[in-house]
Parts: C-alpha cells; sequence; structure tokens
C-alpha cells in the first residue's frame, strides 16, 4: 500500500449547520466548501487543518448511511481517508491480502475524489477510505 498522507477524518453528525457552527466559532476553523453527493445521501463540509481535512457528515436521507450509523452509534468519528496514488491497485492489493472492500471499484466522492471504502471487519473497527485526486 502507498499512503502519501491522511487525506481527510469523516465526523457523522445530526446537524451540519450547528457542526459547522462548533468547528468555526469554538475551535477557529473555516469551513472552506459544503457540498452534496446525492448518490452517498449525504451533505458534507469541509475544513482545512495543515495537510489534512475534516469532513462532517450529515445524511440527507432517513435511509441514509449517516442516518444509520448515528442511530447505531451517535454522532462523531465515522471514517479516517487516507490518500493513496493508483486506487485500483491499491484496491486489487489489500483485496489479495484478504481486507474485505466495500467498493471493488473506485466511485467518485466529494471534492472530485475517486474513493472506495475498506471494510471495519477487515480494518480492526476503523472504516477505511482510500481516495485518489486525479
Amino acid at each position: 500500500m502507498e499512503i502519501s498522507h491522511i487525506e481527510h477524518i469523516g465526523i457523522a453528525v445530526a446537524d451540519l449547520e450547528g457542526a459547522i457552527a462548533f468547528y468555526e466559532n469554538t475551535l477557529g476553523l473555516k469551513c472552506y466548501r459544503i457540498e452534496e453527493v446525492s448518490d452517498q445521501k449525504v451533505k458534507t463540509a469541509f475544513f482545512q487543518v495543515g495537510q489534512t481535512k475534516i469532513e462532517l457528515l450529515e445524511s440527507t436521507a432517513a435511509d441514509g448511511p449517516i442516518t444509520k450509523f448515528i442511530d447505531k452509534k451517535g454522532e462523531g468519528l465515522h471514517h479516517l481517508a487516507f490518500a493513496v496514488k493508483n486506487i485500483e491497485k491499491q484496491l486489487e492489493e489489500v483485496s489479495a491480502k484478504g481486507v474485505q472492500l466495500i467498493d471493488s471499484k473506485p466511485r467518485k466522492g466529494a471534492e472530485g475524489l475517486d474513493i472506495a471504502f475498506l471494510h471495519p471487519k477487515s480494518t480492526r473497527g476503523v472504516l477505511t477510505e482510500l481516495c485518489e485526486k486525479r
């Protein structure tokens, strides 16, 4: 696996506007982008912290994955995303090592990144995302 850096940390929130206010007013960060990813049933907000981003995720549907996550575990850390090159090759390599994939092929995510998720059952309980900027 060739990871260059932590691309972002995804945090599930029930109220995106309230969460943005906390990160801006309390932590002094600046939200630089809000985006809806309709096929993932999510609205996102991004903050840059050094080379890493914080991605807040709010569900846009009652049956969306973020709603299900919050119902089961509450608000909080949802996933850890790593920046990689040649995401297809990286997926093949981890799959060959026995890692269960949620996405066998990359799909489009927020900020135009190609993304793919590794199942938390294979990653010690942490939903792991691979991201590639093309």
